[in-house]
C-alpha cells in the first residue's frame, strides 16, 4: 500500500508573466514568520539583546544574504562542483533548486558576525535567538522539497509510502520526515529551552545545542533519504555527505556549548 499523489508543478502560480515557485514561497514564508517571531522575542523581558527597528531590518537583510549566498555556494562547492564548473551561469539559477543547509549556516554565521561587530552586539546572543526561529524556515523548505519531488527516500513498503504517479515506485517521504524533525521538533525544543531555562544567559549555549540537535535529526533522517545522485554514498556502509557534514556540525556544536557553559 502507498499514498499516490499526482506530480505537483514546481510553479505555484504565475503573475504578470512571472512564474512564482513553491521553493520561493517557502523561503518567503520562513523569512517573514521568522522575522515576526524574532521581533516579538526582542520585546520580551527574557531578551538579552537590545535592538532598534533599523537594526532588526538590517539583521534580516544580513540573514537573507547569508542564507542565499552561503546555501548556494555550499551546494555548488560541495555537492556538484563539476557541473557548475562546466555550467557557471547555473550558479545564479537558484530557482532551479540546489541549496545546502550547512553552507547556509556558515553564511548566516558570517553575516551575523559582521552585523554584530558593526552594531557592537554579542554575536552569540543574536545566534541563540535565531535558533528558535530557524526551524520555521527549515520546515517550509522541506515541504517545498516534497512538492518538487526532490530528496525523496528509498523504496519501501510502509503504509505511508508515497508514489508520485500510479506506476511510480513507493518511496519514503523523507522531506516530510525532515520537515517534522528539523522543523517542528527543533522549533519545539529550542522554544522550550529558550523560554523555560537559563541557558539563554550563557551566550552560545543554545547555538551549541541547536548544532548538536540538528546534526542528530539530520543523520537519523538520512537513513531513509537517498543520497544525491552525483555523489552517492561516500563509503560502503552508507555514509552520505549530509551525514559527514552533520557529524562535523555535532562536534562543533558540542565545543561551542562546552565553552559557553564554562564561561558565562
Amino acid at each position: 500500500m502507498a499514498i499516490t499523489i499526482d506530480p505537483i508543478s514546481p510553479v505555484a502560480f504565475s503573475l504578470a508573466g512571472l512564474s512564482v515557485r513553491w521553493y520561493a514561497l517557502a523561503y518567503i514564508a520562513g523569512f517573514v514568520l521568522g522575522y515576526l517571531l524574532y521581533r516579538r522575542m526582542l520585546k520580551s523581558p527574557k531578551s538579552l539583546v537590545a535592538m532598534n527597528q533599523k537594526q532588526l531590518d538590517d539583521l534580516l537583510t544580513a540573514v537573507i544574504m547569508g542564507v542565499i549566498i552561503g546555501g548556494r555556494l555550499g551546494y555548488v562547492l560541495v555537492y556538484n562542483p563539476l557541473f557548475f564548473i562546466l555550467n557557471p551561469l547555473e550558479i545564479l539559477a537558484v530557482w532551479h533548486g540546489g541549496m545546502s543547509f550547512h553552507g547556509g549556516l556558515i553564511g548566516v554565521m558570517i553575516a551575523v558576525w559582521l552585523f554584530a561587530r558593526k552594531n557592537k552586539i554579542r554575536t552569540f546572543s543574536i545566534l541563540d535567538m535565531l535558533t528558535v526561529v530557524t526551524p520555521i524556515g527549515l520546515f517550509f523548505g522541506r515541504i517545498a522539497n516534497f512538492v518538487n519531488m526532490e530528496l525523496m527516500g528509498a523504496e519501501t513498503s510502509v503504509p505511508w509510502a508515497v508514489k508520485f504517479g500510479e506506476n511510480a515506485p513507493a518511496l519514503h517521504p523523507s522531506p516530510i520526515y525532515e520537515a517534522l524533525g528539523e522543523g517542528a521538533f527543533l522549533f519545539a525544543l529550542m522554544s522550550i529551552l529558550y523560554r523555560f531555562t537559563n541557558l539563554r544567559k550563557y551566550p552560545g549555549a543554545l547555538s551549541g545545542i541547536m548544532g548538536m540537535a540538528y546534526a542528530v535529526v539530520r543523520i537519523v533522517c538520512e537513513q531513509f533519504r537517498m543520497p544525491d545522485v552525483q555523489i552517492g554514498f561516500l563509503t560502503s556502509w552508507g555514509l552520505t555527505m549530509g551525514m559527514l557534514l552533520s557529524g562535523i556540525m555535532f562536534v562543533a556544536g558540542a565545543i561551542v556549548f562546552t565553552l559557553a557553559i564554562r564561561k558565562k
